[in-house]
């Protein structure tokens, strides 16, 4: 009767014996901190080059006066002041949370019926035609499709003429030159290039979702509506702060598209910081201004995009 107790007492100080051998024999073949390190030296070294230094150096410039060239001069705070007290410079920064609606709000709530329609029709060829065409603008390089858009909004464009060929001829205007229509039009050209980002970004989040949940409720009666803002907008939780994540930051750093079509114009109704920032610099020679703008502009960013961040994290862990 003791035997086999004494051979469950062997067996298992034995294993708690090699249990030991193993974890001191995984302890001495631990790797060191630093060799960790090492590994990620060389991107640090490079981010540290390419993207801390050139915003120290931003900061720094942003306290003086300065050409560019000569000698530069103490502002201390004075370009962040006239940043905000400037008419055209705090315009410019208004500007670019205006083009928020046109860039973000409508491409995200456009992209979200979109991908939903499509999900839907996933195995059809129209769903792969759907997703090749809305990601185009993609691909497309945006001062091509600045340049386009140009011809299409211009006094004669084809926007005109199919107005003017359902006799809407009255409403028919430049309107990439029009003081109250600019900026809209440099909006409708921004959201025509992300939405198929987002498209894609909320189809792909959309293929993660289990089909169950849909079925359970269609069972409970819930209709397709019901369905999209029960399941399919909670779960793309993530997938939405993203998008509004990018879209934002394209809207407050806008500067290729606008440049493009209307170069700030007329007036400065289309002028954005980006663009501000790039006639301080190059054509006024006011880097220390710019500096400033470009500082200013930054910060802006940041605190944009971390509230998104927060709201759009996923709590379930």
């Amino acid at each position: 009767m003791t035997r086999p107790t004494l051979r469950s007492n062997e067996s298992a100080e034995g294993a708690g014996e090699r249990r030991k051998r193993s974890s001191a024999r995984a302890a001495g073949l631990r790797t060191p901190g630093w060799v960790a390190w090492l590994f990620v030296a060389p991107a640090l070294i490079v981010y540290a080059v390419f993207v801390l230094r050139p915003i120290a150096l931003t900061v720094q410039y942003s306290m003086y006066r300065w050409d560019g060239i000569g000698p530069s001069t103490w502002a201390g705070l004075g370009n962040y002041a006239k940043v905000f007290t400037d008419p055209d410079l705090f315009a410019s920064i208004l500007n670019a949370i205006k083009l928020i609606v046109f860039f973000s709000v409508i491409p995200v709530v456009l992209s979200l019926a979109i991908a939903s329609t499509i999900r839907r029709i996933a195995t059809s060829r129209l769903a792969l035609v759907a997703r090749t065409v809305l990601f185009l603008p993609q691909v497309i390089p945006l001062v091509a499709a600045g340049i386009a858009w140009s011809w299409l909004m211009s006094s004669t464009g084809l926007v005109n003429q199919l107005l003017r060929l359902v006799g809407l001829g009255g409403g028919a205007r430049a309107r990439l030159g029009d003081f109250s229509t600019a900026l809209p039009a440099v909006g409708v050209i921004g959201a025509w290039v992300l939405l198929g980002l987002c498209t894609i970004l909320l189809l792909s989040g959309m293929s993660k979702i289990d089909p169950a949940l849909y079925e359970a409720a269609r069972m409970d009666g819930a209709g397709p509506l019901r369905e999209f803002f029960s399941i399919t907008v909670p779960s793309l939780r993530q997938e939405i702060g993203v998008c509004v994540t990018v879209t934002v930051i394209a809207a407050l750093a806008s500067f290729d598209i606008v440049y493009v079509s209307t170069q700030g114009g007329p007036g400065n109704a289309t002028m954005v910081p980006g663009l501000e920032i790039y006639y301080l610099a190059f054509t006024e020679r006011q880097v220390g201004m710019a500096s400033a703008l470009a500082v200013v502009l930054m910060v802006l960013v940041i605190l944009v995009a971390l509230p998104i961040q927060w709201l759009t994290k996923d709590r379930s862990s």
